[in-house]
């Protein structure tokens, strides 16, 4: 079982929108299993009180139940992923282009979006 670390912008688009290769993902890269950092439901429970992202960030919530829990925390998402990364590695799932760049120079691979399809960038 691979477990793929989700922060806050990965978690988002795999919720609300329709992912073309989400049920062929486990043949395609291996049995998958998403992780939820604590610091990333904090996150998303802080953007549920705003106006522009409260429907996406509660969507998100929602969805994010059904998945398993880790135990990062941290005030920053960013930062406490970049530092179980150097801790331990692993997949980190995210769109954010900063994040991934620093998750492949600490030796991490990195899980993103390419046309609505789940890809494990090289």
């Amino acid at each position: 079982m691979v477990e793929v670390i989700c922060d806050t912008s990965f978690l988002i688009h795999l919720s609300t929108r329709r992912i073309r290769n989400l049920d062929s993902i486990n043949t395609e890269i291996g049995q998958t299993e998403f992780m939820v950092p604590f610091v990333v439901l904090n996150e998303l429970e802080k953007l549920s009180k705003t106006q522009n992202k409260k429907q996406d960030a509660i969507i998100t919530l929602e969805f994010a139940r059904s998945l398993k829990t880790i135990s990062i925390t941290g005030k920053f998402a960013d930062y406490a992923i970049i530092k179980h990364v150097k801790k331990h590695g692993g997949i980190i799932a995210t769109m954010d282009k900063e994040l991934k760049s620093k998750i492949k120079n600490l030796g991490g691979s990195v899980m993103s979006f390419s046309n609505d399809k789940i890809v494990l960038e090289p």
